[in-house]
Formats: structure tokens, C-alpha cells, sequence
């Protein structure tokens, strides 16, 4: 089976990182689908919870990959949590009613700010994994198996700025392991 990746990104043209992952992984289509809610959804449209389970259920692994969007998830992406991962298909009292029990689920995650922001002693206090506590909570409670992130920091690039340093160069090196990551969720 292959390796679901649901990738949210609200102007993925405009994206340097993410942009860049996917098209690695739509090349590699005999290992993974790349499924892209902005793509899929405009804004306010509905969203059909059916097909998006039954993805779900063709799949053995799940990938996450978004932006950091305000220390968080897009917010597509959010709603497609609350509206998916529904009682009697992710989580109940029997067994037959949590359906991703079990389900590896990875993240993969670019970060505008640099990693040294990213820690308790740093500029906000917190690390990319406590603040996916939310998402890997959720998993905890439906029985899947959320593996840890993988991130690449300091994609926030601004070339009129010169203490922010291209993102091209540490990009191109996460190609390697952003592929690797997805091979092992």
C-alpha cells in the first residue's frame, strides 16, 4: 500500500519548501499520493467527508505536510480534522469504530523561523513538537500512531532582507531526508 500525503498549503504557488517536497513525492507515484486540500477545496466549500475516509482507509500511512501557520495548522487543515475524523469511522467504543487504529501518521512541516527560536530558552518558548500537541493528542486519542516531525526551519525567505539567509541551499539537503521521512512513517 502506499503512503497518503495530505498537504495544506493556502498558495502552494507561492511556496519555495513545500513545493518543492511534493513534486519529489509526485514523482515517486508508485509510493505515495499526494492529495491537496487547496486544490480540492476553495474556501467554504464542502468537504466530501465520505471520499476523504475512504482515502484514508486505501493507505497505510498518513503524512501531514503544511506550513507552521501562526504556530499552528492551516486552517483548512483544522477543519478537515474536525470534519473527518468523525465518531464510528476514527474513534468509538468498539473496536470497528475506530478505523485508523493504528495508522502511522507523520508530519511534515516547514517553519519560517529558525530552529533556535524553537526552544524554551528561545524567541517563543516552545518547541515545534509541544506545539503539535494538539495534533499528536488527537492521534493518541483515535489509536493512531503519530511518529515524530520532520521540519525544515528558516524557510521564511525575504531577499531584501540580508540577516535572513536563502532557504535554497538547506532546501536542496532536505530533499534527502524529507523522502527518507516519508519511507519510514
Amino acid at each position: 500500500m502506499k503512503k497518503l500525503i495530505i498537504a495544506t498549503h493556502p498558495d502552494i504557488d507561492a511556496s519555495t519548501v513545500n513545493k518543492r517536497w511534493l513534486r519529489e513525492a509526485q514523482e515517486r507515484d508508485s509510493e505515495f499520493t499526494v492529495h491537496q486540500l487547496h486544490q480540492v477545496y476553495g474556501a467554504g466549500d464542502a468537504l466530501d467527508v465520505a471520499m476523504e475516509q475512504a482515502r484514508l482507509l486505501e493507505h497505510e500511512a498518513v503524512i501531514f505536510q503544511f506550513p507552521l501557520y501562526w504556530f499552528s495548522t492551516p486552517p483548512l487543515l483544522k477543519r478537515w480534522l474536525d470534519e473527518v475524523l468523525l465518531p464510528g469511522f476514527a474513534y468509538g467504543r468498539e473496536a470497528k469504530h475506530r478505523k485508523l487504529e493504528g495508522k502511522r501518521i507523520g508530519f511534515a512541516i516547514s517553519a519560517g523561523i529558525r530552529q533556535e527560536d524553537y526552544c524554551r530558552e528561545g524567541r517563543y518558548h516552545f518547541t515545534v513538537e509541544e506545539l503539535l500537541a494538539p495534533l499528536t493528542a488527537t492521534f493518541s486519542y483515535i489509536h493512531a500512531k503519530s511518529v515524530p516531525p520532520f521540519v525544515l526551519y528558516g524557510a521564511q525567505y525575504d531577499p531584501t532582507d540580508p540577516d535572513i539567509p536563502a532557504i535554497g541551499p538547506a532546501l536542496e539537503r532536505s530533499v534527502q531526508g524529507y523522502l527518507a521521512y516519508l519511507r519510514r512513517v
